[in-house]
Parts: structure tokens; C-alpha cells; sequence
């Protein structure tokens, strides 16, 4: 295993240990100032003063992240001998460091594969090995998890300081005196900007329905596509100031909350994981110690559930408190948004109730980034995801008949015959546009399975589309699972608890769950011959404490019922959804 450590790169302003730092008018000039089709770095030089990301350490401008990746990217180009579309594994903190490791990659024409501290190591391993990622970008916070990594695929990864220390000071006022020569750094490895946006950008590793995870293989006009769209529709400025508190592995952190608001010289406030009360607090504007305050936020329904819960035990006895929370989210945030899994009506009601927002719903996934959005001026309706974001193409298909078609400007019935007066037209969403993914890495047969003749992608929803807007009804397969935000398929939680020698057979589904939209329950069969005078409590326990083992923290079974047999039909398989009834059934009543 060859180590490279960078450790002091983070503590000489950002990044300027091995290259000094562009002048602003060297920074200017080698930053185009097209935003209409430029990478997202190039970008930075229209408010290089600006703040971009506010994190732990504090706040950190756009000229200083920016002269930070070109450093970085130097070393990661020197590591992979000058190499470019190699893999580069990222396991960074929610900070600048990952906003930095990002860019460096792309700035020497690299994947990026974005990892996260919460799966464990056979996880990350099947990921690396899957993916053959070169090099691991990670901060001393992961150096843990990430060392053995390294070691057993005899790979380097690159040590990023973990404590960021930043330049504060404008950029071209501390870096150069006035006689000092300019050293024009070469970046993008010469790629014009058409060859760079039809390179390949980023792997997002998703469950499937069947099988281990996929690698979803997306290029960076797939994700300028994607943050484009947003922009227009939620019409981001470089005046807005997000909180996010999302997980960085994921289409709906990485995209939706850190590339469209750095794309528009927005700022991103950056919290190392979600907490209620600190998302609380900054909403609010408690304790600020910043000349600006946040005006978006974007969740998960189980986020709004835990501030919901948190306002309840710290805000609502204090009817000055009520008053004070609603003023403020009413008048001084301008956007709310909740995506990733379904939001109920109970909730998006309860939220208006405490803050005045109703909740902007969208519909996305790691595949297409984001498809449909409720407006951001309009009437946003429970339990309904809207109409198609700009540049996406949708329509419903039911038996292989198509029943309409259309994008942001116009929805055309194509055939009728299917339609319910009351319900309008229901059947599977399929989605087009330069949003969709290039393809499943390396799986050509997967892709292929997944995409009609005529090159629609089959997004695996059953969808309504009544009074002109779109509501998700369901996965079409029982097998796919939502919690917490995570999709989880059924099948590789099987699969992998299948390993476990104490386990004869196991099925698992997805049960109601008011916080989590869906809990994870395993019907289980145990082996008697390793399990002898055990009782089943304790098996239960111990089982869920090996799933923690090979299984990330969402895809944990956290119901567990042993019985003798799995009920199967004559073919030998399994009907999830009579398992449901009969062996889940309280699980059902809520």
C-alpha cells in the first residue's frame, strides 16, 4: 500500500502548500464566467470574495476553495500518473473538505465516489472494489475506517488535515506582492469545456431490486443537467443561504442542497449530521454569530418528524415561543423542501401549522436527480409532487400503452382509453431528458433492463396524474423499501443476512411507520441445530446486533419475527403482501 498524507494542506490559507495561491486577476482569467454551460469550480471566480461554505471551522470563500482544489488536484493527478476518468473514492466530513475533494477531482478528470461513514466495511469494500477506485480522498476523522481499506486493496488514499484552518482575507490583496510573478496553473488537464461535461463525473451507489448495489454512472452534463433545472424552478440566487444537513453520498444532499446553491453563489451552511436542535437553531437565528441568516432548508420526512418533536418538548408550552417560531419561518425563510420519501398529509399540515410553510414535495432519485417539484408560487397540495422540472421529459404507461406524455410546459393525453373520470390516469412513470444517468457501472445488462426500446428510463414508481399534477402512489415493486429517506431493497437485506449460518431462510418487507415511512421487518427462520435452549429474545438481539456488523444503520431489520417457515406458494416463492396481513398485521394499524 502506497500512503500519501496531505496533512497540512488544510492549514496555510486553504490549500497553498505546494502551489501558491492565483492572483484575483489570474483567478479571474482562468475561470470563465459562463454559467450557462461551465464546470461548477470555473463558477466560483463571478464572487471569489463571497462565502461559500460556513461549517465548524467557520467560513471559507470561494477563492479559497477554489485555489484549495487546484492544489489538490495536482496531487491527485501526480498519484494517478497523469490518468484521467479513474475512480476517487470520497469519505469526507460534511464540511469544505468534501466540497474541495469534489472539485479536485473533477479539476483532474476524474469519477468521483462519494462514501459514507455510516456503512460498514464490507460496504465500503464491496463499493471500492466494485467501482476499482485508484485513490481514497478523507479527512484524519475517517483515517479509521479508511486505513484498512487501503490496505487490503493496496491503494493510496490521500489525507486531507482534518481541522480546517481558512484565509479570511480578500484573495489578490495577501497572496502576491505587487512585482511577484503570476504562475498560471493548468487545470482541467486541457480539456476543453465540451469534452469536460461529456466526461463521466460521479458513481452513486443505489439498492436495486434484485443483486447487490448498482453503481449509477453519471456525466457531468447528466448533473449540470440536473442543478440547471433546479435553479429555474426554486430560483436560487447567490443571496440565499442554505442549511444542510444531508447526508453526502446521496443525489438529494450532493446535488439538490451543495451543487445548485455553490453553482449560484449561494451559501452553505454545513452541519456535520442532522440534530434538530442545531437545525433548530440556525433556523431561528439563535445565538448568531454570522451578518446573514438561512432562508432554505431541505429534509426528509423523518427530519421534519424529529423537529416537530424537538419544537413540541422545547418551544410549545411558551406561547411566545409558538408565536416567535412561526413569525420568523414565515417571514425570513423563503423555501422549505421535503423529498426522498413520501410525505404524509398529517405532516405537511402539522409544519404549516408550526412554521406557516407548506412544504415544497419533489420527486427525484439517484438515477434522474430530481424529476417532478410542486411550484415554488403556486398551490402546493398534499400528497402530490406536481409537474415535471424544466428540461425533463415524463410520461405514464400502463400495459404498454402509453396514457400521456409531456414536460414543464405541456402534458399531452395520449391515449384515454385508460382513464378514471375521478382518478385520472394511473400506471408506471418513465422519464427522459439529459437528467437520466449515462449507466449501471459496468452492468450493461442491468442498464439495459431498465431503460424501454425507445430510451425512456422505468423509474420503478406507479404514479396518478389528476387535476394537472402528479402523486407518487408506491414503488411497483414490494421488494424496494423506504426509510428515512434511504431506498433499501428488500432482497439484498435478505441476501446478506442469508450469510449468518444461524439463519435457515428470511423474508423481509417494508411496514408502515409514521416517522420513518417504513420500518424494515424480517420473517426469520432459525436453524435449531445452532440455536439450541436459545431463547428467542436474545437471538432477536443478537441478530441485530451482526446486522450492524454487514448491514448500514437504515437497512437494519429492526422487527424481527421467528417462526418456523416462511409461507411460499407452489412456485416457491414468497407473497409479500399476504405476509404482510398475516404475520405484520398490528405493524399495519396505524
Amino acid at each position: 500500500m502506497k500512503m500519501v498524507l496531505c496533512r497540512k494542506l488544510l492549514s496555510r490559507p486553504f490549500y497553498s502548500c505546494c502551489i501558491r495561491q492565483l492572483s484575483s486577476e489570474a483567478f479571474k482569467n482562468i475561470c470563465k464566467d459562463d454559467s450557462s454551460l461551465s464546470p461548477i469550480y470555473r463558477l466560483a471566480s463571478q464572487w471569489p470574495n463571497n462565502i461559500a461554505v460556513v461549517d465548524k471551522s467557520g467560513e471559507h470563500t470561494y477563492s479559497s476553495i477554489f485555489n484549495s482544489s487546484v492544489t489538490l488536484s495536482k496531487i491527485i493527478e501526480k498519484s494517478l500518473h497523469g490518468e484521467i476518468q479513474e475512480r476517487v473514492a470520497i469519505l469526507c466530513p460534511n464540511d469544505a473538505s468534501y466540497v474541495v475533494a469534489q472539485w479536485a477531482s473533477w479539476m483532474s478528470g476524474q469519477i468521483i465516489v462519494p462514501l459514507s461513514p455510516l456503512h460498514p466495511a464490507a460496504m465500503l469494500e464491496y463499493f471500492i472494489s466494485d467501482s476499482d477506485a485508484k485513490v481514497i480522498l478523507t479527512t484524519a476523522q475517517f483515517e479509521d475506517i479508511v486505513r484498512p481499506l487501503a490496505e487490503k486493496f493496496n491503494q493510496k488514499y490521500l489525507l486531507l488535515e482534518d481541522h480546517i484552518t481558512m484565509d479570511f482575507k480578500p484573495l489578490g490583496k495577501t497572496s502576491f506582492e505587487e512585482n511577484d510573478k503570476v504562475e498560471m496553473l493548468n487545470i482541467d488537464n486541457n480539456l476543453s469545456d465540451e469534452q469536460f461535461f461529456d466526461s463521466n463525473a460521479m458513481i452513486i451507489y443505489t439498492s436495486g431490486s434484485t443483486g447487490s448495489p448498482k453503481g449509477v454512472l453519471l456525466t457531468h452534463h447528466n448533473l449540470n443537467a440536473q442543478i440547471n433545472c433546479l435553479k429555474t424552478a426554486w430560483n436560487w440566487t447567490n443571496k440565499d443561504v442554505i442549511l444542510h444537513a444531508l447526508p453526502l453520498n446521496h443525489i438529494h444532499g450532493i446535488v439538490n442542497a451543495l451543487m445548485c446553491p455553490l453553482h449560484s453563489g449561494a451559501r452553505c451552511v454545513m452541519l456535520p449530521k442532522f440534530n434538530a436542535t442545531d437545525v433548530w437553531t440556525w433556523l431561528l437565528a439563535i445565538e448568531q454569530y454570522y451578518g446573514y441568516r438561512v432562508n432554505m432548508f431541505m429534509g426528509v420526512p423523518t427530519m421534519y418528524v424529529k423537529l416537530i418533536e424537538n419544537y413540541e418538548k422545547m418551544f410549545e408550552k411558551n406561547d411566545r415561543m409558538v408565536e416567535y417560531v412561526k413569525a420568523v419561518c414565515s417571514q425570513k425563510i423563503r423555501l422549505m423542501v421535503s423529498g426522498s420519501a413520501p410525505l404524509p398529509d398529517t405532516l405537511f399540515s402539522r409544519w404549516e401549522q408550526i412554521t406557516g410553510h407548506k412544504l415544497l414535495e419533489r420527486y427525484g432519485m439517484s438515477e434522474i436527480g430530481m424529476a417532478l417539484s410542486n411550484p415554488l408560487n403556486g398551490e402546493r397540495k398534499p400528497g402530490f409532487v406536481g409537474q415535471p422540472l424544466p428540461g425533463v421529459n415524463v410520461r405514464i404507461v400502463k400495459d404498454d400503452i402509453i396514457l400521456l406524455e409531456g414536460n414543464s410546459k405541456n402534458i399531452k393525453i395520449v391515449n384515454s382509453v385508460k382513464c378514471d373520470s375521478i382518478e385520472g390516469y394511473s400506471g408506471d412513470l418513465q422519464i427522459n431528458g439529459k437528467n437520466v444517468f449515462k449507466e449501471y457501472w459496468r452492468k450493461p445488462e442491468s442498464t439495459k433492463k431498465e431503460f424501454t426500446e425507445d430510451g425512456w428510463f422505468k423509474t420503478g414508481d406507479s404514479v396518478n396524474y389528476v387535476d394537472d399534477s402528479f402523486k407518487i402512489l408506491g414503488r411497483t415493486s414490494i421488494d424496494i423499501i423506504k426509510t428515512g429517506g434511504y431506498k433499501v431493497s428488500a432482497l439484498f437485506v435478505e441476501t446478506i443476512m442469508l450469510q449468518n449460518k444461524i439463519i435457515k431462510d428470511i423474508a423481509v418487507v417494508g411496514l408502515p411507520d409514521s416517522t420513518w415511512g417504513q420500518r424494515i421487518g424480517a420473517l426469520i427462520v432459525i436453524d435449531e441445530q445452532h440455536t439450541i435452549n436459545v431463547e428467542h429474545k436474545k437471538l432477536k438481539k443478537d441478530l441485530k446486533c451482526w446486522a450492524e456488523t454487514v448491514l448500514p444503520p437504515y437497512s437494519i431489520p429492526t422487527v424481527i419475527n421467528i417462526v418456523e417457515e416462511v409461507p411460499r406458494n407452489a412456485l416457491g416463492k414468497v407473497d409479500k403482501k399476504s405476509l404482510l396481513k398475516n404475520s405484520f398485521l398490528k405493524y399495519l394499524e396505524i
